[in-house]
């Protein structure tokens, strides 16, 4: 069994893209099926009829490998096997692994195309990314499917970078069609498409940068560490 922290739970495909990062190596695992999209189905991904959640600590069973359809360093298959809840952490343990990087995913563009991942040495390939946004705003941008908005971020970092992208978490678009609208700093997975050319589109093949999870940052004295193990086994 594979442990991580959930930081993305988003739609793909009519399925799911599961992610989050693994603790002991600091690194980011997407775990990924044999469909032809690696998508998640719920029958898979479902924790006693749950869906998996941000902040979640999951156990799941996976593969030392898995298919990385040609630019995805990422990624593990999914084993047979029950997935397991094993715990929850709070959004501040999370600011560690926020990324120190120049861009966000790689450029200052809304994608990146295949061909310059594959130009880039596998360990330096990255489709996922956790950032601080220091500002958020979001705004309906159409109809999805099934007559449900398609939802737009803007994100300011603290250092500057700037990306407005699709937001893909599903739990965050329904509470913005109840309303809510971000105030606060945030925590926001980014995640690159599965390459997907505009009817207009000309050159490489471009990934799209989406805004696949996303976590409120409360005030620090509201934070707490829930697990099935001792707060000394963090990071596991």
């Amino acid at each position: 069994m594979t442990r991580i922290i959930c930081l993305a739970n988003s739609w793909k495909h009519g399925n799911r893209c599961i992610a989050g990062i693994n603790t002991l190596k600091g690194e980011w695992i997407r775990p990924v099926s044999n469909l032809p999209d690696g998508s998640i189905s719920k029958e898979m991904r479902l924790i006693e009829g749950i869906e998996p959640a941000l902040l979640n600590i999951l156990e799941i069973p996976l593969a030392k490998t898995g298919q990385d359809f040609g630019f995805e360093r990422e990624n593990l298959s999914v084993l047979p096997g029950k997935w397991q809840r094993v715990g929850q952490i709070p959004p501040g343990y999370l600011l560690k692994y926020c990324s120190k990087e120049e861009y966000i995913l790689h450029n200052d563009k809304r994608y990146v195309t295949v061909s310059f991942l594959q130009s880039l040495p596998q360990s330096e390939r990255r489709t996922l990314e956790l950032i601080k946004a220091v500002r958020f705003l979001v705004k309906p941008i159409g109809l999805r499917f099934e007559s449900s908005q398609k939802w737009e971020g803007y994100i300011v970092t603290a250092n500057g970078q700037e990306l407005t992208a699709t937001i893909t978490d599903p739990v965050f678009i329904r509470r913005l069609e109840l309303g809510y609208r971000p105030k606060n700093n945030y925590l926001i997975t980014v995640s690159l498409s599965m390459p997907w050319r505009p009817g207009d589109w000309e050159g490489d093949d471009p990934c799209w940068k989406l805004i696949a999870g996303v976590i409120e940052l409360p005030e620090p004295s509201k934070q707490k560490i829930t697990a099935d193990t001792d707060e000394d086994d963090l990071p596991f």
